[in-house]
């Protein structure tokens, strides 16, 4: 039997030293679904999280450092009233590395250290990098006593927390999958800016100079079969999959996103389409397909586009020949 006890919110507040990783894990989190807040003055937080609650969000992320001075005396107190109900769990989640690392950092972005005040005079500020480091660590000792989990990322590229922290939030009744998406398109309207990865059909033949398919688009099953009879096909289609089936796990495993597939023909209209929903249907019902260039130079007498075999045939606007998924 299926419990049906609600899941009790959670509340994860990120902070540790600058250059750390703060914004790589707040990220990750945001893909994961928590609601993020980064920057949030101390005093909102314990509001924030409310309002969060009674608008039904469960997962909220506090990024929280070390810029504001109030941030010392009530950064206690507001953790406290977070959790003082008991009815939401709350956890510090403390990013922490090397000295040598951070000034490494620092010095790759050109950015100032946090505490830095490049215009105080000897003795009476913070000045350099190495300054703002020891500094910070002294404010962030108690926080970091108090933290339900440390990470040191000083051996951790980004993709490498990243992958940490969605292995530690990532629901257990969620999987998380990259977004993957299959467009097809003409190359004499460019590719795709957004692809990852292209596939030039153009050596296949092509139905635009057969009379009887001119004028139909590649979703039109006499097209489709016209494409799919040609071995040269069958055997591109095949190794296609091969490929991806090979690299898509291996980019989730660095932790992509997304990944948008290019498939491209002369106009975008047969080839690229026939073998855009093909490579979508093989590889799963996750997997959205879009055609890009199906509608462009289309005469207002051609036959209505249909996104897919059984489906109502349905005008799409010139800019946007529109985007489904499998279902």
């Amino acid at each position: 039997m299926t419990s049906t006890t609600p899941r009790k919110p959670l509340v994860v507040v990120v902070t540790g030293l600058s250059g750390a990783g703060r914004t790589t894990v707040l990220h990750a989190l945001e893909d994961l679904g928590f609601f993020c807040i980064d920057n949030l003055p101390t005093a909102l937080a314990t509001e924030a999280v409310r309002l969060c609650e009674r608008g039904g969000i469960l997962r909220v992320a506090l990024g929280i450092d070390v810029r504001v001075r109030a941030f010392f005396g009530e950064i206690a107190e507001t953790l406290s009233q977070i959790e003082a109900s008991g009815e939401r769990e709350l956890q510090v989640l403390f990013l922490d590395a090397s000295d040598e690392t951070l000034v490494r950092r620092f010095s790759e972005s050109r950015r100032p250290h946090t505490l830095a005040d490049p215009t105080a005079s000897s003795g009476q500020g913070v000045q350099g990098v190495i300054d703002g480091i020891t500094l910070e660590r002294e404010r962030l000792a108690p926080l970091r006593a108090r933290a339900s989990r440390v990470v040191d990322t000083t051996r951790l590229s980004v993709h490498e927390l990243r992958r940490a922290i969605i292995a530690q939030y990532n629901p257990e009744t969620t999987a998380t999958r990259m977004a993957i998406r299959v467009v097809s398109f003409g190359f004499k309207y460019g590719p795709p800016v957004d692809a990852d990865l292209v596939f030039d059909v153009r050596f296949l033949e092509n139905p635009y100079f057969v009379a009887e398919l001119k004028s139909l688009p590649g979703t039109d099953p006499r097209v489709r079969d016209f494409v799919l009879d040609q071995p040269e096909a069958g055997e591109l289609k095949e190794k296609m999959l091969d490929l991806l089936r090979y690299v898509i796990p291996k980019y989730e495993r660095e932790g992509k996103s997304y990944l948008t597939v290019g498939i491209g023909c002369t106009g975008g209209r047969h080839r690229s389409v026939v073998l855009a929903e093909e490579l979508a249907r093989a590889l799963g019902p996750h997997v959205r397909v879009r055609h890009r260039d199906v509608l462009r130079g289309k005469s207002p007498m051609d036959p209505m586009v249909s996104s897919s075999p059984g489906v109502a045939a349905m005008p799409a606007p010139e800019s946007d020949p529109g985007e489904r998924g499998e279902s």
